[in-house]
C-alpha cells in the first residue's frame, strides 16, 4: 500500500507529511529545551551573590565547537541541494563532512567532560581548600597529587585561575583530607544544569548522526529507486540538524560567556 503525501503536497497544509511531522516534533523540542533554559535562568538569578561560577568552561573550545557545528549545518544543506540537483557524488561528500564534523564536536565535548571529572575540590582538616586536576590518586598510596592551588575560602573557587596564574603540584596526605569531590554534575547547581543541557544536546547530536549516517550508507539506495522521496527525507533530517545547531547557538553564550 502506498502512503499518500510522501512526495506530493497535501492540499490542506501545502507540504508533505514528513515535513509536517518534523515541525510538530521540533515544536515539542522547543518546549523541552525552553523549560531547561528557563530553569537555568531562574537558578542563576536566584543564586546569592558570589555563589555562581564564572569562567569554569573553556571559551576557546566552546567557540571551536560552535564553528564546527555551524559548518556541519552548511554541509547538511549542501547535501540536500546536491540531491535536488541529482549530484550523487557531492551529496555523499557533503553528508560525510557532516558526520565527521559532528563526531569531532562530540570528541571535543567528551574532552571537556573528562576535564571536569578529573578536576577536584579537596577540603582539608585545617580549613584550606585545594583545587586542581588530579595527577596521582593511587588507593595504595597515603597521598594524592593535584595540579592546582590552595584557597582559604570557598568563594575564591567561583572564578577559575587566570591564564597567567601560576599553579603547582600539591601533594596532600590522605589523613589531611576532610572531603574530596570532583566537578561532576553532583558538585553544584551550575554543573548539574551544565551537564543536563549539554548532555541532552549531545544525545540529539548522536541521534542526528545515526540518521544522517544511515542516509549516507545503506539508506542511499533510495536515491536510485525513489529519488524525490529520498530528497524529502534529507530535507526533514536537515531541519532536525539545523534545530540542533540553533540550540547550541543559545547554549554557547549562556553557559560559556555570561
Amino acid at each position: 500500500m502506498e502512503i499518500p503525501y510522501t512526495i506530493e503536497e497535501r492540499p490542506d497544509t501545502g507540504t508533505y507529511n514528513a515535513k509536517i511531522g518534523m515541525w510538530l516534533f521540533l515544536a515539542s523540542e522547543v518546549m523541552l529545551f525552553g523549560g531547561l533554559f528557563s530553569s537555568y535562568i531562574l537558578l542563576r538569578v536566584g543564586a546569592p551573590p558570589g555563589t555562581w561560577p564564572h569562567g569554569w568552561l573553556s571559551v576557546p573550545l566552546g567557540t571551536l565547537n560552535t564553528m564546527i557545528l555551524s559548518l556541519s549545518a552548511i554541509s547538511t544543506l549542501m547535501a540536500w541541494v546536491a540531491s535536488k540537483m541529482n549530484q550523487y557524488g557531492k551529496f555523499k561528500f557533503f553528508h560525510a563532512c557532516t558526520i565527521v564534523l559532528a563526531v569531532t564536536f562530540l570528541c571535543i565535548k567528551s574532552y571537556e567532560y573528562h576535564d571536569k571529572f578529573i578536576h577536584y575540590e579537596v577540603q582539608l582538616n585545617d580549613g584550606r581548600i585545594a583545587d586542581g586536576h588530579m595527577v596521582e590518586n593511587n588507593a595504595k598510596e597515603d597521598h594524592i597529587v593535584l595540579h592546582g592551588r590552595y584557597v582559604k575560602d570557598h568563594s575564591e573557587l567561583m572564578t577559575m585561575p587566570a591564564a597567567g596564574e601560576k599553579l603547582e603540584e600539591l601533594t596532600i596526605a590522605r589523613s589531611e583530607i576532610k572531603r574530596m569531590e570532583n566537578y561532576g554534575p553532583w558538585h553544584n547547581t551550575f554543573l548539574a544544569i551544565y551537564f543536563t543541557l549539554t548532555g541532552l544536546h549531545a544525545l540529539h547530536i548522536i541521534g542526528g548522526v545515526l540518521v544522517i549516517g544511515y542516509f549516507w550508507g545503506p539508506g542511499s539506495k533510495m536515491w536510485f529507486t525513489n529519488h524525490e522521496q529520498f530528497t524529502n527525507r534529507l530535507e526533514v533530517s536537515g531541519l532536525f540538524w539545523h534545530f540542533v545547531d540553533l540550540v547550541w547557538i543559545f547554549l554557547f553564550p549562556v553557559l560559556y560567556l555570561l
